[in-house]
């Protein structure tokens, strides 16, 4: 029998699959190769997760993949219709990030509460300011997106004293409903968006929504840049409707130098980099090649994705699918 094809949407620094060697061949392809490509794989590993080429390769002619793993949490920018229509399964990189994105978090929330950006700008300007800070304990967070992102953010800034509500797309356990969020985010101190980008989460985080948050309140985005409607949040924190925000990612990335995010008073800005930490790389190669064994031994994969919802579902509502006809909010 011939060696599985295992191909490579490449990015730099490479994966290392080394002990792939013998068990499967690998191949490599950039964006541009990747619909020529495609036909004569049996899996695609997609570690360029900031390409769009699957969604534009994936409809053509031929042979597709019967597994497709993305190496990042989202998977927003290689669904299709045509990929969610097949009997491809997709999977994502469910594990890694989660509690790198809940220790930036956490830093973020202690950083607007002691005012460290402030006391790093009076330090280059060796200005002596005494001010006082927000005391953390007991102050109130709403963590939108109840998958293993949002449960680790809430899990740390409970280690912190803070009240946290978690917001899924349906109520259960602990777990607040869609419907409960605009109340609960109006009485919050901390709002922090971890949603999957869906139709339903796109644009979400609005006039409408800022408008309903205290002025004291701080907004966090370290989900999908897309579910926040950036001239929007802009236009709130020039008019003080909030006291800050920080964003972690962006409808378009990277970036633009001339953005108006870069400027806007109250706003930290940092580039995508939450879930980041030294060996991230390695530990997205290690899950892989984990993956790949189970997958060549006929094992079910873990971190399948529901390609309808857009994000793999949590144990506690899996089975909520059956019983709806659409997505109608966040995990």
């Amino acid at each position: 029998m011939p060696e599985p094809v295992v191909l490579v949407l490449d990015a730099d620094p490479p994966p290392r699959l080394g002990r792939l060697t013998g068990r499967a061949r690998v191949l490599r392809t950039d964006g541009a190769g990747l619909a020529d490509r495609l036909p004569g794989a049996d899996v695609l590993l997609v570690w360029d997760f900031t390409s769009d080429a699957v969604r534009r390769a994936w409809p053509g002619e031929g042979p597709r993949p019967r597994w497709v793993h993305a190496a990042s949490a989202g998977v927003d920018r290689l669904l299709c219709p045509e990929l969610a229509a097949s009997g491809t399964v997709l999977t994502n990189a469910r594990g890694i990030f989660e509690r790198p994105i809940a220790e930036y978090v956490a830093g973020l929330v202690l950083a607007f509460a002691k005012d460290l950006p402030t006391t790093l700008a009076l330090q280059r300007e060796r200005r002596w300011h005494h001010r006082e800070g927000q005391q953390v304990a007991g102050s109130r967070a709403v963590v939108v997106g109840a998958g293993p992102i949002g449960r680790e953010i809430t899990r740390l800034l409970h280690g912190l004293g803070v009240q946290v509500a978690l917001v899924g797309r349906t109520a259960r356990r602990t777990i607040h409903g869609i419907e409960d969020l605009g109340p609960l985010a109006a009485r919050a101190d901390w709002v922090i968006s971890a949603v999957p980008l869906t139709p339903a989460t796109y644009g979400m985080f609005d006039a409408r929504f800022f408008g309903l948050l205290q002025p004291s309140a701080r907004f966090i985005n370290v989900g999908r840049g897309a579910s926040v409607v950036e001239a929007d949040l802009v236009d709130a924190l020039n008019r003080r409707w909030l006291a800050g925000a920080a964003l972690d990612v962006f409808a378009d990335e990277p970036l633009g130098e001339q953005s108006p995010l870069w400027e806007v008073p109250g706003l930290l800005v940092s580039p995508h980099l939450s879930g980041d930490t030294v060996g991230w790389r390695d530990r997205l190669s290690e899950q892989f090649v984990a993956m790949y064994e189970l997958w060549a031994e006929g094992e079910p994969l873990p971190n399948v994705v529901d390609k309808e919802r857009g994000y793999v579902p949590s144990a506690d509502n899996s089975a909520e699918k059956s019983a709806e006809t659409e997505d109608t909010s966040p995990e």
